[in-house]
């Protein structure tokens, strides 16, 4: 039984032509052979799977070529293409830059390894060739040490280094290489290729299938192969639409074109029984919302003619969008790709990810009714609510007159205000023309019954209604101050841990120093402690007692009477530990072997 080979190396190409959508580059490859103009130094970078290391290795295959074709190929036919293509050359040398320890310094006794073995001669053929793939994984030290061979290397030595990341190559070594871009290969040329390879390989294939292939691979060639051998096994050979969308865990786009049917004639209950529908077959939310994206953007470029060149859909499906984009305005496409924009971002951290997809849902199916179009002279203008302050055109009041002083009604003659217009306009006030009379009940000092109005106001409301005069803030004195100092004193005698306290506030001299300002004079530092500690709530206490907010005070330590600071809460934490190690030495020697170091 012959061994299974993957069509990524069973059709991997071995000529120029045979490459795929690179023609940019294998042309002038083939004319530099040609002309004898070949670099010491190439530089292949790009996407992953576009064949950048395969053009590598047919570049040192036609170079060693010893019949090469007048149109810049190898022969396939000499001992040194039959040796390359048998992997027994030994004039073509690979490095996987990638697959070393950085670490253990392998990248850089690869490096030198390599530039010692530069100095030695081929022993057959014209060239010795040496390819690094991934070259970006280099280390610094790797790069180093590899520089100057790549700027002087000997006649016969070419280097030709593969990466997908070019940012990451020092500038000295991108200076001394000649630098081969390598672009995406394109849907057409890619469903090409496996339309050859199928057919080769005698499977079944439908056209749509192979488009799908080609999308999901997003211009990789090597993994356009990867996916056709997967779903061929699961066919059994065999590969349809609808087996390969299965497979490929992919939402087939009548869903959306139902979808946006059921959002235009705004029926939410069916939107959201097909969003089900879709749930109940494994697809998450982020990949509905991006699908239909993809979706909206596709309706957006077939509604012009000049951009249906972008439109990149399996064949047979043009005409259903342009179909359909005729039905849909453009400013419904663009807010919708703005409300799905923003959901798609926020999709990960919602917790709920059903709710979130479904409130999408609800957003585009009331979004024709929000946007309000109005077509005005083919025109389209959008209706918005004025959000911002809106400025008032009124006409002045005359003051107002008392008509009858003697009765205990008084009239007032106002002029009626004219209608609100939310409008700013620059007009002279008209001149009144009518006017209204209004007869209000004032605040008289005497009511109708001769009462007061406090008198009325108080019979009407009832026992309930009581007034409380305002207290007026009293300035400090010396009986009421050590008075209330004492009440806090008994008040925090239930309190836990406070018996210091309580006896500092009854030993301490209080002593006036203006209206709203005392010192309280203690006799030691810890004293002074005690009460700062309480000092918030001890002017609570206070200012509620005199009424008055302002009152304040300043704790004194007594002169002459301070007790005096431990030593060791004047110390750093560096001073303390000298003086430690200065008593016991082995500290200092733990210190030492421990690396340790002293936090300030």
């Amino acid at each position: 039984m012959d061994k299974f080979i993957v069509s990524a190396r069973k059709y991997r190409p071995q000529t120029f032509d045979t490459v795929v959508g690179q023609q940019h580059i294998t042309t002038t490859l083939k004319n530099a052979i040609k002309n004898n103009q070949l670099a010491h130094a190439f530089l292949f970078c790009g996407p992953r799977g576009v064949g950048k290391t395969t053009c590598a290795r047919i570049l040192a295959k036609t170079i060693n070529c010893e019949n090469l074709q007048p149109d810049g190929e190898a022969c396939n036919e000499c001992n040194s293409c039959r040796s390359f293509n048998e992997g027994t050359s030994l004039n073509i040398h690979e490095l996987d830059a990638a697959s070393k320890n950085w670490f253990n310094g392998e990248c850089k006794n690869d490096i030198r390894a390599l530039v010692e073995q530069v100095r030695f001669m081929p022993q057959a053929g014209k060239h010795k060739v040496y390819i690094v793939d991934e070259v970006h994984m280099l280390s610094t030290a790797a790069f180093n040490a590899f520089l100057k061979t790549l700027e002087e290397p000997p006649p016969y030595a070419i280097f030709i280094l593969a990466t997908t990341e070019k940012h990451k190559i020092i500038p000295t070594i991108l200076s001394r290489c000649q630098i081969f871009d390598f672009k995406r290969i394109t849907t057409k040329d890619t469903v090409e290729h496996l339309e050859e390879i199928i057919e080769k390989e005698d499977i079944k294939a439908e056209k749509p299938a192979l488009q799908i292939i080609a999308q999901k691979s997003e211009g990789c060639m090597r993994d356009a192969l990867s996916i056709l051998d997967k779903i061929v096994s699961f066919t059994n050979g065999e590969v349809t639409y609808q087996n390969t969308l299965e497979h490929l865990n992919i939402l087939d786009e009548d869903y959306y074109f139902k979808l946006l049917d059921n959002l235009l004639q705004q029926d939410i209950g069916a939107a959201m029984l097909l969003y089900d529908e879709i749930n109940s077959k494994g697809f998450e939310g982020d990949m509905v919302l991006n699908g239909f994206a993809e979706f909206m953007r596709n309706l957006l470029v077939s509604k012009n003619v000049k951009a249906a060149a972008l439109l990149d859909v399996v064949e047979g499906m043009q005409e259903r969008y342009a179909q359909k984009a005729e039905q849909v305005s453009m400013s419904y496409i663009v807010s919708a790709l703005n409300i799905l924009n923003e959901f798609e971002i926020n999709y990960k951290m919602a917790r709920n990810k059903r709710l979130h997809v479904e409130l999408a849902l609800i957003k585009l199916n009331y979004l024709q009714q929000a946007l309000e179009l109005v077509s005005d002279n083919g025109s389209v203008t959008k209706k918005k609510r004025v959000d911002g302050p809106v400025i008032y055109k009124t006409k002045n009041i005359e003051t107002a007159a008392v008509i009858s002083p003697k009765k205990t009604e008084a009239k007032l003659v106002i002029e009626q205000p004219a209608p609100i217009i939310q409008k700013q306009e620059q007009t002279e006030p008209k001149a009144v023309q009518k006017t209204q009379q209004v007869t209000t009940k004032t605040a008289a000092t005497k009511t109708a019954n001769g009462k007061s109005l406090l008198e009325s106001l108080r019979e009407k409301v009832g026992a309930d209604y009581n007034v409380e005069e305002v207290r007026d803030a009293e300035a400090l004195n010396d009986a009421k101050l050590a008075e209330v100092w004492s009440e806090y004193a008994v008040s925090i005698e239930t309190l836990p841990n406070k018996y210091s306290t309580i006896q500092t506030l009854r030993n301490a001299r209080l002593n006036i120093e203006a209206d709203n300002f005392f010192t309280v004079t203690v006799h030691a530092l810890t004293q002074q402690k005690f009460i700062e500690l309480e000092r918030t709530m001890l002017c609570d206490f206070l200012q509620t007692a005199f009424n008055n907010r302002s009152i304040n005070f300043k704790v004194l330590i007594e002169a002459g009477e301070q007790e005096e600071i431990p030593i060791h809460l004047t110390l750093n934490s560096r001073q303390k530990f000298e003086r430690i190690a200065e008593k016991y030495p082995l500290i200092k020697e733990l210190k030492n072997r421990l690396n340790l170091d002293i936090d300030y």
